[in-house]
């Protein structure tokens, strides 16, 4: 793992991993560093050259401007690829990191090699509302203070099953990562802005890139029928479903994504469209 910063500011933290293989960028979500992305990377660094970074405000990234956008956040993570060299990558967003993922297929189709969006939306007004309990967490999570934040968030990303199940060892170092080190309120509140402010569904065809779409069926912050929306509206996607996670799938079915994630990777990367496109030639 080496950790860096952008040459451009305000200046943003990453972490590379892996040293061979199609390069991937992860992008996260609301109020969360890039290491949230553990469980994914830890696998995936075998076989890719993985990349995960701070927003603006989050972790050892600069504080940057208060009021952000999801466009703005966009450039950000083109920011990253620039600083890496990478002329494309494979990019996976989860929910903020989702809708930064589509506004960069939107804006910089040339630099993805395909998208990866989980427990995400584009943006309807209404229906992109979470559901009455996952509004009541998500409040006590950012206003109530750390121990608030340390109860509520759990039961906020994850199943009562799927809590029930884990080790209080496993989860507590797992939440360490999430909460440990908490964004200023006024990063919260900026990126709250950013997402409140979050449209694309009415671009969402001109999305040409290879999707898979991550649709946990327990999710109560953003709900299933989200990615249900974005699988009628994006042409060339297939969906992955989890029937019985939350909106933390990617711990919670780590194993099971990272595969999926692999599979996606293989069968869409450079090396397997110029194949095709040889294979079809000699025909």
């Amino acid at each position: 793992m080496t950790q860096r910063r952008t040459e451009t500011g305000p200046r943003l933290s990453y972490q590379v991993f892996g040293s061979q293989g199609a390069p991937v960028l992860f992008v996260m979500g609301f109020g969360m560093p890039g290491a949230v992305w553990g469980p994914q990377v830890d696998e995936l660094q075998n076989d890719h050259r993985c990349c995960h970074y701070d927003h603006l405000g989050v972790g050892e990234s600069d504080r940057g401007p208060f009021l952000r956008t999801i466009p703005a956040m966009a450039d950000d993570a083109v920011r990253i690829l620039d600083d890496l060299s990478w002329d494309r990558a494979h990019v996976v967003g989860v929910s903020m990191g989702g809708m930064i993922a589509q506004e960069l297929a939107l804006r910089s189709a040339d630099r993805c090699e395909s998208l990866t969006l989980v427990a995400t939306h584009g943006g309807a007004p209404v229906a992109a509302l979470p559901t009455l309990r996952g509004l009541r967490f998500f409040v006590q999570g950012l206003f109530g203070g750390p121990k608030n934040r340390m109860r509520s968030l759990p039961r906020l990303l994850y199943t009562d099953e799927f809590l029930e199940s884990i080790g209080p060892k496993a989860l507590r170092s797992h939440l360490d990562v999430r909460l440990g080190h908490p964004p200023a309120l006024r990063t919260v509140l900026g990126q709250l802005y950013a997402v409140w402010r979050h449209s694309t569904e009415s671009r969402l065809s001109q999305i040409q890139l290879p999707t898979l779409l991550v649709r946990p069926g327990k999710d109560i912050l953003i709900r299933p029928t989200q990615t249900d929306r974005l699988a009628e509206r994006i042409p060339n996607t297939r969906v992955l479903r989890f029937d019985d996670a939350g909106h933390g799938v990617t711990f919670q079915k780590a194993a099971e994504l990272n595969a999926a994630l692999r599979a996606h990777f293989a069968e869409h990367g450079s090396d397997q469209i110029e194949s095709s496109f040889l294979a079809a030639a000699r025909v």
